[in-house]
C-alpha cells in the first residue's frame, strides 16, 4: 500500500491522466486508512481531512486546467469518489457531494456565471457544501433591492462546517421558481448546527443549517438572466449525477470492507476447530463467500462504470440534452443504484461469517462499513428506482424529472 504524503504530493508532479489521479486518490486512502476506526469513534470534526483532499488535489479534480485544476471528467470522479471511500466512507461522501455542487453552476448557471464560479473555486481550492434538502419546507427567498434574501431551516447540510461556501436553494417569494446560489459558509446569518448524531458516516458534518437572512446579490442566482430563469434540460441532470455519487462510495465502502475483511481472515481468524483445517483460509465456506462477494462487487463496478461513461456523453454535450436521453439515462442510473445498494450491504454483513467471532470487537472497527452503506442507503427508498426500472421495461415509461429521479 502506498505510503505517499501531502509532502511527496508537493514536491512530485501532479497527475496527469486518469489513471494517475485513481492513484492518487488511493494514496489519500492509504492515508485516511491508518486510523479510521479511530476517527468513526471520536466523530470528530473531519478539518484535516478534507485539508487532506485539498492537499492531494483532489478538490480541483473538475476544475478547469487554465486555473490549476485537473480538467479529469465525471467517470474519473466517480472512481476518484470510490477509492477514498474504501478507507472512510465519510470522507467519500463528502468529496463526491462536493463534485455535485462544484458542478452545480455548470448544470444550473449560465456560461458567464458558472466560468466565474469554476475558474474562482479551482484558484483558491473552494471545498463545496450543501444546504439542500427537499423533503425539508422551502426557504423563502425575498428581493431586497437588489438582493436576495435567503430565509429558513434545513435538516440535513452535508459539508456544513468544513465548507468554504455553501450551495443555497430557495423558492421566490410569491412564485414558484426555485433559485440555487453559492455563498460563503461563514456568511451572516448562516449556522450550522452540530445534531448529526447517526449511526453511520459520522463524518460527513451533515447536521442541520439555520438560513436567517443569508443575503446575496441577485446577479450570483444561478440561470437568471435579468431576473427571469432560462432553463435547459441539462438542468436536471443533478439528481442522476449525484445518485451515480452515491452510487460509488457505497461501492468504495464495499470494497474497502472486503479489503478490511480479507486482511483479517489471512492474519487473525482462526479456522473451525471441528473443520479440519489450519488455516482459516483454507476453509470451503470461506473461500466460497470471498469469491461470490468479489464477483458481485465487480460486477456492480463494472455497471457503474459503464452508466458513468454513458453519463458523461451527455455532459459532454449539454445543450443536446432531451427528455428522452435524460430520461434514460436515469433509468440506467436507477438500476445500478438498486444493485449498489444490495450488493454494499451484503458485504457489511456478510463480512462477519468469514472473519469470526473476534472481528465484531470495537478496535476492529469492521461494523462501520456495514453502518455507513445501511445510513446513507435509507436516503431514498431503493424500491422506486427499481420501480422506474421496471416501468420503463414494461412500458417504456421513462422517469419525470423530480428531487429524487
Amino acid at each position: 500500500m502506498s505510503t505517499a504524503t501531502p509532502a511527496d504530493w508537493q514536491s512530485s508532479p501532479a497527475p496527469q491522466t486518469a489513471q494517475d489521479w485513481t492513484t492518487r486518490a488511493a494514496e489519500v486512502a492509504a492515508v485516511l486508512a491508518t486510523d479510521a476506526a479511530e476517527r468513526d469513534r471520536a466523530g470528530a470534526t473531519p478539518y484535516a481531512e478534507v485539508q487532506l483532499l485539498k492537499d492531494a488535489g483532489l478538490v480541483t479534480l473538475l476544475g478547469p486546467t487554465e486555473h490549476g485544476g485537473a480538467g479529469q471528467d465525471w467517470p474519473t470522479a466517480y472512481r476518484v469518489v470510490r477509492e477514498v471511500a474504501k478507507a472512510d466512507g465519510s470522507i467519500g461522501q463528502l468529496l463526491g457531494y462536493h463534485y455535485l455542487w462544484f458542478w452545480a453552476a455548470r448544470l444550473v448557471g449560465t456560461r458567464d456565471q458558472w466560468q466565474r464560479i469554476e475558474a474562482e473555486a479551482t484558484s483558491d481550492r473552494w471545498f463545496f457544501g450543501g444546504a439542500v434538502n427537499p423533503r425539508d419546507k422551502d426557504v423563502i427567498v425575498t428581493e431586497d433591492g437588489g438582493d436576495l434574501v435567503f430565509t429558513g431551516r434545513k435538516t440535513f447540510s452535508t459539508g456544513s462546517k468544513v465548507s468554504d461556501v455553501t450551495v443555497l436553494e430557495g423558492v421566490l417569494d410569491g412564485t414558484e421558481l426555485h433559485v440555487f446560489a453559492v455563498v460563503p459558509s461563514d456568511s451572516e446569518g448562516l449556522t450550522f448546527h452540530d445534531d448529526w448524531d447517526n449511526i453511520g458516516q459520522r463524518l460527513t458534518e451533515s447536521g442541520g443549517a439555520t438560513i436567517d437572512r443569508v443575503r446575496t446579490p441577485w446577479a450570483s442566482a444561478l440561470g437568471y438572466v435579468d431576473k427571469k430563469f432560462q432553463p435547459r434540460t441539462y438542468n436536471t441532470l443533478n439528481v442522476p449525477t449525484i445518485q451515480l455519487v452515491f452510487v460509488n462510495f457505497y461501492l468504495g465502502i464495499a470494497g474497502g470492507a472486503l479489503e478490511t475483511a480479507a486482511a483479517y481472515t489471512r492474519t487473525k481468524s482462526r479456522p473451525w476447530l471441528h473443520g479440519g483445517y489450519e488455516r482459516a483460509v483454507d476453509e470451503p465456506y470461506v473461500i466460497d463467500i470471498y469469491g461470490d462477494l468479489t464477483a458481485k462487487l465487480w460486477a456492480a463496478e463494472a455497471l457503474a462504470d459503464a452508466v458513468a461513461a454513458e453519463g458523461q456523453k451527455l455532459h459532454d454535450d449539454p445543450d443536446a440534452v432531451t427528455a428522452q436521453t435524460r430520461g434514460e439515462f436515469e433509468v440506467r442510473v436507477a438500476a445500478i443504484k438498486a444493485r449498489a445498494t444490495d450488493v454494499s450491504l451484503e458485504i457489511g454483513n456478510r463480512i462477519f461469517e468469514v472473519t469470526g467471532a473476534r472481528a465484531t470487537n470495537t478496535a476492529e472497527g469492521l461494523d462501520r462499513f456495514w453502518r455507513n452503506v445501511r445510513t446513507h442507503t435509507l436516503h431514498d427508498p431503493v424500491a422506486y428506482k427499481r420501480r422506474e426500472v421496471g416501468r420503463w421495461v414494461l412500458e417504456g415509461e421513462l422517469p419525470e424529472p423530480t428531487w429524487y429521479s
